[in-house]
């Protein structure tokens, strides 16, 4: 829900390799984290059981997010551009074959 408004923008702002990887996570951490509050706020909203869900999923996260940082590192910014928006490209269409 956050990568529309963010990845377009940021792209646009034209910065290098890792300056745009440390943007997305800084503007997916806070908008992450505000939408916690705010489930959290709403009471019923977020449940131990959907918060311990959460948890667990932190792992495979957390694993993919040092396997991109080892692949950033050994690829050339114009191949990483691509494999992120081709990234990008395959979770919308995930996104839009589970709306139908």
């Amino acid at each position: 829900m956050f990568v529309i408004p963010a990845v377009p923008y940021l792209q646009g702002l034209g910065l290098d390799k890792e300056s745009m990887v440390q943007a997305l996570g800084l503007s997916f951490t806070v908008s992450t984290i505000a939408l916690a509050i705010s489930l959290a706020m709403g009471g019923s909203l977020l449940h131990l059981p959907v918060l311990g869900a959460s948890v667990l999923a932190l792992l495979p996260a957390l694993g993919g997010m040092f396997i991109g940082q080892w692949l950033r590192h050994r690829i050339s910014a114009g191949r990483f551009r691509r494999l992120f928006f081709c990234g990008l490209l395959v979770l919308g269409a995930e996104l839009a074959l589970r709306g139908l």
